[in-house]
Order: C-alpha cells, then structure tokens, then sequence
C-alpha cells in the first residue's frame, strides 16, 4: 500500500534531502537537533497519523452533534429511531466515496455501520426505549 502524503515522495533519510543526518546505527538526527532512533520519515508518518486521528475524533464529535439533534427532533414527533431506507442509501454512499478513494468498501461499510448503530443506540434512549 503506498502512502499518498506528499512530503513522504520527496523524503530521505540522508542528510543533503533535509531530512536529517544518520549518526550511529539506529540514530537519526532531528530538525530540531535532538537525537532519535526513529528515522525521520517513520516520524513525519507517524505525525501525519496523529494530526488524522485527531481530525477524525473532531468529525466524529461533530457529526454525533448533528446525529443528537436528529434523534431528539425523531423523538419530539414520535419518529422511529432507525430508518432503514436511510441507512441503506448512506451505507451505498459510502461505499462509492470508499471505492473511489482507494479504501476497502467492505471497510468502510462496516465502519458506517458500526457509527449506524450507535446512532441507533441513542435515539433509542432518547425515545424512552432500551
């Protein structure tokens, strides 16, 4: 699988890239002069992973934001809390983006589904149910 960050294909671990000097084996001088065993472009993915994971915990927030809202508005007006129809479609959606985007659809299906039945979960509770 190759990763699509851009800095990573013009990278190096030498010195003469800007990515660092090799000193010893296994050591690897930092930009900022500190020294690492972790080459420079393991840390810059590492990095990269990092600032994601934390914009996917945003999103996600955000999104059971919006999802809180919805179940309260089901609840008010006697709304089941799942609707199959919708979920079906954003299960086709995103599977499409998915497929398009180079990640697995089974993946993120899955993933989706997983989100679905939290949200489930909630609207439930909201609607005085399990």
């Amino acid at each position: 699988m190759e990763c699509r960050c851009p800095h990573v294909a013009r990278s190096r671990w030498w010195r003469g890239s800007g990515s660092g000097t090799r000193w010893g084996a296994g050591e690897w001088a930092s930009y900022d002069g500190r020294v690492s065993d972790i080459p420079p472009d393991l840390a810059r993915l590492r990095s990269s992973i990092d600032n994601i994971d934390a914009a996917l915990v945003h999103l996600l927030a955000e999104r059971f934001k919006c999802t809180q809202a919805v179940g309260e508005l089901k609840a008010a007006v006697g709304m089941p809390a799942a609707d199959p129809g919708r979920e079906e479609a954003q299960v086709a959606r995103l599977r499409a983006l998915a497929d398009d985007s180079g990640l697995d659809p089974q993946f993120a299906e899955a993933f989706l589904n997983f989100i679905i039945a939290e949200v489930i979960h909630h609207h439930e509770h909201l609607a005085g149910g399990s």
